[in-house]
């Protein structure tokens, strides 16, 4: 056995870099990235601007021309699109000198400095507009030249290439290279906050980012606003960070580190940057992953960013081991939520281990986990909690024997099913039919703001489908059979298989226009928002915040007059009880709800057991004779007797009745159920004992005639009794008529 493997070292510096330099595209690497307006990651929609080429932020304006509409007052934002000019108001033409044919750029007071010079020495200087209409003659430039900026038209000034206004910005800027200055005017059609700029971070941060970003290109399953890319960026630089490797990940999440950005979409925006560069710094695969202390579950291709961490287990033997399961366990299909359980079972057995002093594996018998049971009895409140951890560690035992993966584990190290607290059999969980009459309710469904949503929750009530498998529904979820009868298919993650559930017309109409609503996703209810592509489907906490608010605006109260608390799941109960009650065949129920035993199913039958006993109770029943059998449903042979009458109508249920003999007796009157004093029935019998009787008649009719007296004999007998029972049944009738009447 090996023990415990070193924490892996990140590479070094210089590896990383070369992967870097393999990795990002050309179009990554500019330090100025730039990108169209449909763009389904960095873009958006096209401002309502006509002839503005840049991305909408708010209210349908990109951020400059939405400032300019703020300016404005807010006006309606049509109007304000259809008359404002399409420009930036950076690119707009600096002001032209005021004085008649001069091209120059404004200095000062409406003119520029030649004109203002000119006025200044002018010996007849009064007032500035009267001069202006007969100014002194300057210098111009040459024909046709103009400021180097291409939306500038003003002339240049003096020696510089550039205007008034642009020689000083070039000046302030530290009279850099000319061509450079050029270049940065000719992006301002995509201003600070809509181009990505990366040239002032280090080359290395410069690559990172830039990965990143080519990376979140690529799996576009999130949009990505340039503005808390730059955010990022200056965060960043403001923490002299020169690798997202030079911290680990908890330093960097860490709420009170100054290591986190303030702003939520950049904070998330860092996570996953660092996620990326540390998985290209570190191979995949399990050959990789393995021996780290640390599994990163996205690098052996599962989604979302769940790990599971050994630092909890401090026996390297045992580290060991578990490692082995745990990847066993994965490669079985075993989803990760699943395994965690697996995970932090055998931590805490660890943990106890390590308290009562075990150094190997050897030491694990069963004195040692009869020890450990008592400990989870004192420590582990409820029995199901401990249910979990035995079971566990007894699926880790087996399959270290099963395996054979280490021969020094003792034969005495078992666990028995007696070892498992017992747990109290719930009843199932069905919501009332007052809460489902609410719930139900057109009105009350018709208040769902999102259609999706509204479909979401008739489909859990119909078809009783879990909310999980519900949302992940295919956009081509509906089959048909041969007779054009539709079906719901659905993944049943539970059970790992396919499963269909038929379903009405109506149901078949509205899913279809769901379809449509959906568009291209694969998924019938796609995620609204950070979804470019459709490819991810809506989680169940987002429908699950929605029905709670739906349930509050509906106003959706109790037997008590208190507000209902629910789950989706009930539906599932709900419906199962249901179709119990309504005396749907058990195993017709369980394929409905696509149950893997019978025994799943009858969780709900229970229910529909006293649901029936309560009806026999109320009933009035009689024998042979037409005298009244009584059962005390309160007497102390109570339960008794409903078994007794259970077990008769499951094994000697009668066309007409049903048998009150145990079976543990024979009957002396097989041919003649009316003739033996163990016949019971009620007047949910009547019409077959009316049947009976004139069948009885005829056949006693038709034997006089021929003179079978012994034939005669034996079906009068049949014929009093059926006499006795339907005159007793009838009286009964009579009597609760009344009552009903007056219902």
């Amino acid at each position: 056995m090996t023990g415990a493997q070193e924490p892996v070292e990140h590479p070094t510096r210089s590896v990383l870099l070369a992967k870097l330099m393999a990795a990002v595209r050309t179009e990554f690497r500019a330090e100025l990235l730039a990108f169209a307006v449909d763009d389904p990651v960095f873009g958006g929609t096209a401002c309502l601007v006509a002839r503005c080429p840049r991305t909408a932020r708010g209210n349908g304006l990109c951020p400059g021309h939405r400032l300019r509409w703020v300016k404005a007052g807010r006006p309606e934002v049509a109007c304000f699109a259809a008359s404002t000019d399409p420009r930036w108001q950076r690119e707009l033409p600096n002001g032209v000198c005021r004085a008649a044919g001069c091209g120059y750029g404004i200095a000062r007071m409406g003119v520029c400095q030649l004109h203002w010079q000119r006025w200044e020495r002018s010996a007849r200087r009064g007032e500035l507009s009267a001069w202006l209409a007969n100014p002194l003659p300057i210098k111009a430039p040459p024909a046709g030249a103009t400021c180097r900026i291409s939306h500038c038209t003003l002339w240049p000034q003096g020696g510089s290439p550039f205007c008034h206004s642009h020689t000083n910005s070039w000046k302030v800027s530290g009279r850099g290279d000319l061509d450079a200055f050029v270049r940065c005017y000719e992006t301002i059609a995509l201003p600070v906050d809509e181009a990505i700029r990366l040239g002032q971070l280090g080359t290395q941060l410069r690559l990172e980012l830039q990965y990143a970003l080519q990376c979140r290109h690529d799996e576009r399953s999130s949009k990505t606003d340039p503005a808390v890319v730059n955010r990022l960026v200056r965060f960043l630089l403001a923490t002299n960070t020169t690798s997202l490797l030079d911290f680990p990940e908890a330093n960097w999440r860490a709420p009170s580190s100054h290591l986190m950005p303030k702003d939520p979409s950049a904070r998330a925006l860092l996570n996953y940057a660092r996620r990326r560069v540390d998985d290209l710094a570190h191979d995949g695969g399990w050959d990789a992953e393995y021996p780290r202390p640390v599994w990163q579950l996205r690098r052996l291709g599962y989604p979302a960013n769940e790990t599971f961490s050994f630092a909890a287990i401090s026996q390297p033997w045992l580290t060991a081991l578990v490692k082995r399961w745990l990847r066993w366990r994965l490669s079985t299909g075993l989803h990760p939520t699943t395994v965690r359980r697996s995970l932090g079972a055998l931590t805490r057995f660890s943990g106890f281990c390590e308290r009562v002093g075990v150094s190997g594996l050897d030491q694990i018998d069963r004195a040692l986990l009869e020890r450990y049971l008592a400990d989870l009895q004192a420590n582990v409140t409820g029995a199901q909690q401990q249910g979990v951890h035995i079971g566990q560690l007894h699926a880790f035992l087996q399959a270290i024997r099963q395996h054979r993966w280490d021969e020094r584990l003792p034969a005495s190290a078992v666990l028995f099913t007696e070892d498992v607290p017992k747990r109290s059999d719930k009843l199932p969980r069905a919501l009332a039919e007052q809460v489902m009459a609410q719930v139900e309710h057109p009105d009350a469904l018709d208040r769902w703001s999102n259609p999706a949503f509204r479909l979401v929750t008739i489909i859990l009530i119909r078809c009783g489908l879990r909310v999980t498998d519900a949302l992940r529904l295919p956009a081509d979820c509906v089959v048909s059979d041969a007779d054009g009868a539709p079906y719901l298919r659905y993944d049943n993650h539970k059970m790992k298989r396919q499963a269909l559930v038929p379903i009405d017309e109506e149901l078949q109409a509205l899913i279809g226009s769901q379809r449509d609503r959906a568009g291209a996703s694969r998924w019938l209810f796609p995620r609204a928002t950070k979804n470019p592509n459709g490819q991810w489907p809506t989680v169940s906490s987002t429908y699950r915040s929605a029905l709670y608010r739906w349930l509050e605006r509906c106003e959706v109260r109790d037997a008590h007059g208190k507000p209902v608390q629910l789950t989706p799941h009930q539906w599932r109960h709900t419906l199962g009880t249901r179709l119990i009650n309504r005396d749907v065949p058990q195993e017709v129920v369980r394929r409905l709800l696509d149950h893997d035993s019978p025994q799943m199913t009858s969780h709900y039958a229970r229910l529909h057991d006293s649901t029936v006993r309560r009806h026999w109770e109320a009933a009035r029943k009689v024998d042979i004779a037409g005298q009244p059998v009584v059962l005390d449903p309160d007497g102390p042979l109570a339960e008794a007797a409903w078994a007794k009458q259970r077990l008769g109508r499951a094994t000697q249920a009668l066309p007409n009745g049903f048998c009150g003999l145990p079976v543990q007796k024979t009957c002396p009157h097989a041919n003649a159920c009316l003739t033996c004093p163990m016949f019971i029935t009620t007047v949910d019998f009547l019409p077959q004992h009316r049947t009976h009787q004139r069948q009885v008649l005829e056949i006693i009719t038709a034997a006089e005639a021929r003179g079978q007296s012994r034939l005669v004999e034996m079906n009068q007998q049949v014929a009093r009794n059926l006499d006795s029972i339907i005159t007793a049944l009838d009286n009964d009738t009579d009597n609760q008529a009344p009552a009903s009447d007056a219902c």
